[in-house]
């Protein structure tokens, strides 16, 4: 009865979400977020936006401001640590900058690996490990709205905790996550449950009453 009453609620909001939606401009498309299985569908904007899938990833994804060290094994002048700059570009040495924005670390381990072989090192061993991850963003209604460090399990009542909590203005009902994909900015109706992620704007909407 308990897992019952709580996916209820969990669509009860999601339906609230997609209503406040419908009544407010913002043009930015919304999706979907199946909790099930962490991904997104898109389901179309506020203003009648044609739908499509954009099945999102479980991997960690790479972006920017996200912070990594790279070993190249026996070659201690390339191993270090790096950061992805604003247009999810990392500078690295021998081979440039390399376009990493969307990868996961094992896409970039095989990608610097495959610059470096055979022009400079030969069959190169190279490990990728992310050290910092991009902050999320609480904006709106909320004590201290603004960026703060990505930490694992985060949800949207944790990151308006993180925030200060609620204002007495704060709709607690129901909220929207927006989060880039494939370049697009994207809306995400969202519980207080939903998990947030680096790179994430957790949206805290004023009540209307």
């Amino acid at each position: 009865m308990m897992i019952v009453t709580r996916k209820l609620m969990t669509a009860t909001g999601l339906i609230a979400a997609f209503a406040l939606a419908a009544c407010d401009s913002d043009p930015t498309p919304i999706v979907a977020a199946l909790p099930a299985d962490n991904t997104m569908y898109l389901t179309g904007s506020a203003t009648g936006g044609a739908a499509g899938d954009i099945r999102q990833p479980a991997d960690y994804r790479l972006g920017a401001n996200d912070r990594v060290r790279i070993i190249v094994f026996g070659q201690d002048k390339l191993t270090g640590e790096y950061a992805v700059d604003g247009s999810g570009n990392l500078a690295f040495p021998l081979v440039g900058p390399l376009p990493v924005g969307g990868m996961s670390a094992t896409q970039l381990e095989k990608t610097i690996a495959g610059k470096l072989d055979p022009d400079y090192i030969r069959n190169a061993s190279v490990s990728v490990e992310v050290l910092t991850r991009r902050p999320f963003f609480v904006l709106g209604e909320v004590q201290k709205p603004g960026s703060y460090p990505h930490q694992p399990d985060i949800n949207v009542l944790t990151a308006v905790a993180t925030a200060g909590g609620f204002t007495y203005r704060a709709r607690q009902t129901s909220f929207f996550i927006k989060r880039m994909k494939d370049g697009q900015m994207v809306r995400v109706p969202a519980t207080a449950e939903t998990a947030v992620r680096p790179g994430d704007i957790v949206q805290i909407s004023e009540r209307y009453f």
